[in-house]
């Protein structure tokens, strides 16, 4: 019996969203592949996104998160050609005790960027997508 995926499913990763000390560049990692990608991962079934985002960069750069916040600052779908998948990313601002990582298959660097320099970059989709909606004035502390 074949198993048809709904047209609506979506895979959710919950990402974070770390702000420089400006707030006015988003951190980005680099994978071993190279390509880099916004920290983050999948959402484990009945995990909160908040503690699933504190798991996920505490496995992919050994990292300790000290504050998520309570409702994202971003939602974004796109689509993968091989193999297809659609997923959705819901970005949450996080900060972290340092970004003193320790290296892995999905953390081999660290940079903060504009969008405009990471346009220039070779960034997975949701990436690329990502420097289109990022608004530095949303992020400066009033």
């Amino acid at each position: 019996m074949t198993y048809s995926i709904p047209e609506c499913f979506y895979r959710i990763s919950v990402k974070a969203l770390i702000l420089n000390e400006t707030r006015d560049k988003f951190l980005i990692v680099k994978e071993k592949k190279g390509v880099w990608e916004l920290p983050g991962g999948g959402l484990d079934h009945y995990a909160s996104p908040q503690d699933d985002v504190k798991r996920e960069i505490n496995e992919e750069m050994g990292v300790e998160v000290e504050w998520v916040a309570e409702n994202p600052s971003y939602f974004l779908t796109y689509s993968t050609d091989a193999p297809a998948r659609h997923i959705a990313n819901v970005l949450y601002e996080v900060k972290v005790k340092s970004l003193d990582f320790t290296p892995s298959d999905e953390c081999v660097e660290t940079r903060f960027v504009t969008s405009e320099e990471a346009k220039e970059m070779n960034l997975i989709g949701n990436v690329r997508i990502f420097t289109d909606l990022f608004n530095p004035s949303l992020h400066q502390e009033k």
